[in-house]
């Protein structure tokens, strides 16, 4: 059976190059036919990757639903750009299409298109403020229903996590806090608070960011629900007091340098907003914003000392089990894995009972990245 061929530019590059003018046939292009269940493995009879309603890509989606996938796809950076890198990742609606340069044991090169359905797909030139209006705002609106809602932000080092959702200016917790602010003046609201506390998760320890990294305890109370205990929590009453709080506890998280990224952050970082009444103290609902350890392969880190292979793979360990408990959970599985690391277990009390989670999944989407790309997307599908 032919195969339709169509042409296609991309740069030299790692196993692979561009048909040149005096070669006979342009590098065809594949569909990906069979796509990969929850454990890697090519699910029967499954064609191609699409997932998440993929029978109308197009239809607008439920804004409030209990968990949301969504992915931002980063601009191409002008490093990239002049090392003749492309973008080989293009968006349709709510479909996203990735061209994977592969070689096949004869040295013939062709592409392999892979495509996925996602609650909502972001371009390179959508903003902090589109990305927020469908993520974040929806949680917002919960949190005042007196509920508790988490959003993440999940992916590759360097694909733009941090910028996305604790940037000091545009991160999608600013504009959140700008909202929540607005809502706290109406009269029906006078009686309420915000409180802020910021901790990070460095392998398998807390340490509170706003307390000289002191470290914390995360227990189980007598409801079932999860308590950070000795947690600082202060009052903000603007969007400024927000980030100069943010700023301080931001100079104490852990980072570090690897092959993947010179300023990697090493541990999963978490914001919690949380609305109380003033005089009882009692929460009313809570916010949380985390932006995720960059995930990333032990080849892509180098020659590096054991502190650092240790990090990646404590990394590497609670992202997995993040995995499991939200796929456990969209399934309506009877048991959710929480106890198999801190970060699901501190995060218990966002996923079960009244609560929303939106994940962020940020992409690069050059081609000598489409590897790292394609398991971030796998990983968002699942």
């Amino acid at each position: 059976m032919q195969l339709q061929q169509q042409q296609y530019h991309f740069p030299e590059g790692r196993n692979f190059k561009v048909a040149s003018d005096d070669e006979e046939d342009p590098i065809p292009v594949h569909e990906a036919h069979r796509g990969l269940n929850a454990y890697s493995v090519p699910g029967q009879g499954s064609k191609g990757t699409l997932g998440r309603s993929s029978t109308n890509p197009y239809a607008v989606n439920d804004m409030m639903a209990r968990i949301r996938v969504c992915v931002r796809k980063r601009p191409v950076s002008n490093k990239e750009i002049q090392r003749g890198e492309k973008d080989i990742a293009t968006i349709s609606g709510r479909v996203l299409a990735i061209d994977e340069p592969k070689v096949r044991l004869d040295m013939t090169k062709y592409i392999e298109r892979h495509r996925f359905v996602f609650d909502e797909v972001f371009d390179a030139d959508a903003t902090n403020e589109d990305v927020y209006r469908k993520t974040a705002f929806p949680l917002v609106q919960y949190l005042f229903e007196g509920g508790k809602a988490t959003c993440f932000a999940y992916g590759q080092t360097g694909s733009g996590k941090t910028y996305t959702m604790l940037d000091g200016k545009q991160g999608l917790y600013v504009l959140a806090a700008r909202d929540i602010f607005v809502r706290l003046r109406n009269p029906e609201n006078s009686h309420l608070g915000v409180y802020i506390g910021f901790y990070e998760i460095y392998q398998g320890q807390l340490h509170d960011l706003l307390n000289n990294r002191k470290k914390l305890h995360a227990r189980e109370d007598g409801k079932g629900g999860v308590v950070v205990a000795g947690l600082k929590e202060y009052e903000i009453v603007n969007v400024e007091g927000l980030m100069q709080v943010f700023e301080y506890g931001n100079h104490s998280r852990s980072t570090g340098s690897t092959n993947a990224n010179a300023d990697s952050s090493r541990s999963h970082a978490i914001m919690q907003l949380v609305l109380k009444n003033r005089a009882s103290k009692t929460m009313v609902g809570k916010l949380s914003f985390i932006d995720l350890a960059g995930s990333e392969r032990g080849a892509d880190r180098g020659e590096t000392d054991v502190k650092t292979r240790m990090e990646g793979a404590e990394i590497n360990k609670s992202l997995l089990a993040l995995k499991e408990c939200i796929r456990a959970l969209d399934q309506g599985g009877k048991h959710t894995p929480f106890r198999q690391s801190k970060l699901t277990q501190v995060l218990k009390d966002s996923f079960v009972g009244n609560s929303r989670t939106c994940m962020v999944a940020t992409i690069s989407p050059n081609n000598t990245n489409s590897e790292h790309t394609l398991n971030t997307l796998r990983y968002a599908d699942r």
